[in-house]
């Protein structure tokens, strides 16, 4: 007993002449290079940290760094047995992780490879006058849908090519407009069960299925909402889901399904995910918001010239 203390000082002694030697000897040498070097490593721990976060992964993360500190800990008090089974389960294990968590690492590297760097990506007027269109509409049809409480599940692809999931549904590639997303919802329809692909601002498929979440959800949950935190978890798109149960409109970003929507601020919230440089560069900005004050005056404008119209007919 009076061994293993001894050895136990020892590692903490030999850990405080560490940092008093070789760390500030590090600090007092480092160049700009290396400072550029810890930002970018600390950067792409940060990314993992937000990507595993909300994943089984993240709890296996945990169990490694577990792992990982005691057998530092079998190394620094010699302790040879510890440190046999924890080095062969150490390399075994990381033949494992790529195994099981094949998905999770692969829609990660898309991820990283995909992720634009917020505030050097600039739109024009027009781009995010289209953006601000297809907010409205795609609010519009949620809201009927909410409304007569008919299922749906809609997808904007953003970064992430959604392609694989096109497999097993139906190419439309048609214009976006609220009837017709309605069309596609109505129950029974042959489409309805699936989940509609919003590309390039246009319905581009529809019938299409989508991965199950990993997590562990809410139970009351059901298929469309665990298909849209699916897709959420693997790639960077939007997705909108409509409840058949309740009428409850939901949105799911990055894994993290946020609810009770109404028009308002369903758009609101579609405007925030869908203008990449929202909040970033504060010029930009101004012009996405100026896009949709235009818009909404424009709509308000063909509103009111309608009911002027249907007056006049009334009234003949």
């Amino acid at each position: 007993m009076t061994t293993f203390f001894e050895k136990l000082a020892a590692f903490f002694s030999s850990a405080a002449e560490f940092c008093n030697s070789y760390i500030l000897d590090a600090l007092r040498g480092m160049r700009f290079a290396d400072v550029i070097d810890i930002l970018i490593l600390a950067a792409l721990l940060f990314y993992i940290y937000r990507f595993i976060r909300n994943r089984r992964a993240g709890r296996l993360a945990m169990g490694l760094l577990f792992v990982i500190a005691v057998m530092l800990l079998s190394i620094a008090l010699n302790l040879k047995a510890l440190r046999f089974v924890l080095q062969n389960f150490y390399q075994v294990g990381m033949i494992a992780i790529i195994v099981i968590f094949q998905s999770d690492l692969r829609a990660a590297l898309e991820r990283f490879g995909t992720t634009p760097i917020r505030g050097l990506r600039s739109l024009n007027a027009g781009d995010m006058k289209k953006i601000v269109e297809m907010a409205d509409v795609l609010s519009e049809a949620a809201d009927a849908l909410a409304r007569t409480q008919t299922g749906a599940l809609i997808a904007i692809e953003r970064n992430t090519r959604l392609g694989e999931y096109l497999g097993q549904g139906v190419i439309i590639n048609a214009d976006l407009s609220a009837p017709l997303l309605r069309n596609i919802f109505v129950n029974k329809a042959p489409l309805h069960d699936g989940a509609v692909i919003i590309r390039n601002r246009r319905i581009y498929a529809a019938g299409c299925y989508l991965p199950l979440s990993t997590k562990d959800v809410n139970k009351d949950l059901g298929t469309r909402h665990r298909s849209a935190l699916g897709l959420s978890e693997v790639s960077d798109a939007v997705v909108i889901v409509v409840s058949e149960e309740t009428g409850t409109i939901s949105l799911a970003v990055d894994g993290e399904l946020e609810r009770n929507f109404n028009y308002a601020t369903l758009k609101q919230q579609l405007l925030k995910y869908l203008m990449p440089v929202e909040g970033s560069v504060k010029k930009i900005g101004r012009r996405a918001r100026r896009a949709a004050e235009r818009a909404e005056r424009a709509k308000e404008k063909e509103k009111n010239s309608a009911d002027a119209l249907s007056g006049k007919e009334t009234k003949r």
